[in-house]
């Protein structure tokens, strides 16, 4: 075998190796994720709602407003909330 070949297949075992740990620390940081979130249910939140707050906080201000807009618009259009939102109709 040529020395590119040997090369190139000690770089894929480097990428695969690197790539496996990855995963581990991965599957490590979802389980204490997990654990996390059950020391939360034992203290009494609701770990569904806990949820929904980490997702909004990883959004922008207007991210959020532009989803809340659209959220009732769509609501408002079902009949399930009795005002329409502001500019929606």
């Amino acid at each position: 075998m040529s020395d590119a070949h040997g090369v190139a297949r000690d770089q894929l075992r480097a990428f695969v190796e690197r790539i496996e740990r990855l995963e581990e620390e991965k599957k490590t940081i979802a389980d204490d994720i997990k654990d996390v979130y059950g020391e939360a249910k034992s203290m009494g939140f609701d770990t569904k709602i806990l949820k929904k707050v980490i997702a909004l906080r990883k959004k922008d201000d207007q991210e959020r407003m532009e989803e809340d807009l659209i959220l009732d618009t769509y609501l408002h259009a079902l009949g399930m909330i009795e005002t329409a939102p502001e500019g929606a109709e």
